[in-house]
């Protein structure tokens, strides 16, 4: 339990139903759909690429610069964020037709954002490591028959 933390007292949990408190049953949605979205695999790498550039990019521009996403994945994290405003999309009329993607202003406010966690976890790779070392440390011990198990033959 942290106190100082505004949702948290010790009187109280907060549930995961409490996360977008107050809003009304559409817009809850809504917010825990866009959480949703920002959050996957693709999304933030997407919006620090745009980020990074500062500039309008083509979508060749954004696909060679993110190693390991389809080029189906990548127009569909496009769309998506451009449905929920981070990401804006321009066509030029010529042929063949040029697009660019460009950082909106709801863009950059996410980034800034996001941007202290992301620097955080940098911080705690050493930690995360040693998280999973201990995890897989006991499961390992879980999955190993005991020598007595063996000598019984069971």
């Amino acid at each position: 339990m942290n106190p100082t933390h505004p949702r948290v007292t010790e009187d109280t949990t907060p549930t995961p139903a409490d996360f977008c408190e107050g809003l009304p049953e559409q817009q809850e949605t809504l917010a825990r759909e866009v959480l949703t979205r920002v959050s996957s695999r693709w999304s933030l790498w997407t919006l620090h690429t745009l980020a990074d550039t500062d500039a309008p990019l083509r979508f060749t521009r954004i696909f060679d610069a993110m190693t390991g996403i389809s080029q189906k994945m990548l127009t569909q994290t496009l769309r998506n964020l451009e449905r929920d405003g981070f990401v804006s999309r321009r066509v030029f009329p010529q042929v063949p037709p040029r697009v660019e993607y460009e950082l909106t202003r709801l863009g950059r406010q996410l980034l800034d954002r996001v941007d202290p966690v992301v620097a955080w976890a940098r911080t705690q790779v050493r930690e995360f490591e040693a998280a999973r070392d201990r995890f897989d440390d006991a499961e390992e011990a879980l999955d190993r028959p005991t020598d007595r198990a063996t000598a019984t033959g069971r």
